[in-house]
């Protein structure tokens, strides 16, 4: 039995095959069809996202398993087999299932410590559950992946510090209110890097959202977007004494807001704390605004210095992680080794306890009546003396998973045992 991931990422393949693969599965229901008609597959899960598209699967023939894969990668009408030699890898059995705790845990991510690839493996093994691809190997991996991923977020800090520039802005805004719930957004433009910061400000619970911008209709259409209200650039003055935050990025070339005009707003506030973000390159915002009191501007030279320092923090603590993942993989690769012994063990248990009963009924039948108690006190003695002679030979079994050829020291247990015996009832081996 075998575990193999296959695929390509944002490492090895472009976006346009990544698109192109990711196209062959937007059935899931069709896709998980298709490679259920593969005896080799035994179970499976399918996950695509912008910047992967992966397949983990169980099987007893790994080549002709990864020949079928491939095949099914393949099969875009635009993909030729020389597009998938350098872009397409293949794990397997350890290095599967480390990739795909490091994938869960956003460590195999273009921006690592994102929380967004999590939800996505859990969507897709959802999906892969609800077409029965999965089994019991890849439903306790998936639950492993899920809790390392957890432990990774709460064990390290890898996703505690911004590493994006909008996200750098929202974060040093919570620094300076203690909290955004409530406080009003004045989006002074619409370039993409504030439009970003306004979603995550949204998401910290940011209340009136107005949008500012030179042409009226694209403003109008922003503003919908955050349920918020859109005004012309002549009323940014008047905006400016209810909001709390103003991201500003037209790219007018001249500065839109003086120290002045921000002077004068401030005594109107009375003072209350303005956060000025100004991502405009050339700036929009007169640098010397800073100087006032209770008003706090950052441009984005600051931002991306909170940016490469936010990215040391992270590969610090994606250090801590990685070694986390690594041990996380070798207890599960001890469960999976304990999978091949089972049978054998069972097979133990089974022939033991046949003599067992085979020798108690004997042995009653040589003894005459007895008594309840007595007759249950021999059952009690065999079932114990049988239990306490395959004690060792199980926890060797259970234990010593890592010889160098495991399926000749199963083969020994099995003949030293005689487990293994042929359709008329007879041992393999001479009695």
């Amino acid at each position: 039995m075998n575990l193999l991931l296959f695929g390509v990422n944002h490492q090895t393949a472009s976006v346009a095959l990544r698109e192109k693969l990711a196209r062959l599965i937007p059935d899931v229901g069709a896709a998980y069809e298709h490679l259920g008609t593969w005896p080799e597959l035994t179970e499976s899960l399918l996950y695509a996202t912008c910047n992967r598209v992966e397949l983990i699967c169980v099987t007893d023939d790994a080549e002709r398993a990864a020949a079928r894969v491939r095949e099914f990668f393949g099969r875009h009408p635009e993909i030729t087999p020389g597009d998938l030699d350098e872009a397409f890898y293949l794990r397997r059995d350890r290095d599967a299932v480390q990739h795909l705790f490091r994938v869960s845990s956003s460590l195999d991510s273009m921006v690592v410590g994102e929380p967004q690839i999590l939800g996505q493996v859990k969507q897709a093994y959802r999906e892969a559950a609800e077409h029965r691809a999965t089994g019991p190997i890849l439903n306790r991996l998936i639950h492993k992946a899920f809790s390392v991923a957890k432990r990774v977020r709460s064990q390290t800090g890898i996703g505690d510090h911004a590493v994006s520039v909008s996200y750098a802005a929202v974060s040093m805004a919570k620094k300076i209110f203690g909290e955004l719930t409530g406080k009003n957004v004045l989006l002074l433009g619409a370039g993409e890097m504030a439009e970003l910061a306004l979603e995550h400000l949204k998401g910290q619970g940011a209340a009136k959202i107005t949008v500012a911008n030179r042409t009226l209709e694209r403003g109008v259409k922003l503003a919908q977007r955050f349920k918020g209200d859109a005004v012309s650039l002549e009323e940014v003055q008047d905006q400016l004494l209810i909001a709390d935050i103003l991201i500003s990025s037209t790219g007018a070339g001249d500065i839109l807001i003086s120290r002045d005009q921000v002077k004068g707003v401030m005594r109107r506030r009375k003072q209350r704390p303005l956060f000025l973000i100004d991502i405009a390159v050339p700036r929009d915002l007169d640098p010397a605004i800073n100087d006032l009191d209770n008003v706090y501007l950052y441009n984005i030279d600051d931002l991306k210095e909170v940016v490469e320092l936010n990215w040391e923090r992270r590969r610090h603590e994606a250090g801590k992680a990685e070694r986390l993942v690594a041990a996380e993989t070798l207890k599960f690769l001890a469960w999976l080794e304990t999978l091949e012994v089972y049978p054998t063990i069972i097979a133990m248990k089974d022939k033991a306890e046949a003599i067992c009963q085979a020798e108690l009924k004997k042995t009653l039948n040589q003894l005459g009546p007895l008594t309840p108690e007595q007759r249950q006190a021999l059952e009690v003695l065999t079932a114990s003396i049988t239990q306490k002679l395959l004690h060792d030979p199980i926890i060797f079994l259970k234990r010593n998973r890592r010889p160098r050829n495991p399926h000749q020291e199963l083969n020994l247990v099995r003949r030293l045992f005689n487990l293994d015996r042929d359709l008329n009832g007879n041992g393999t081996e001479e009695d």
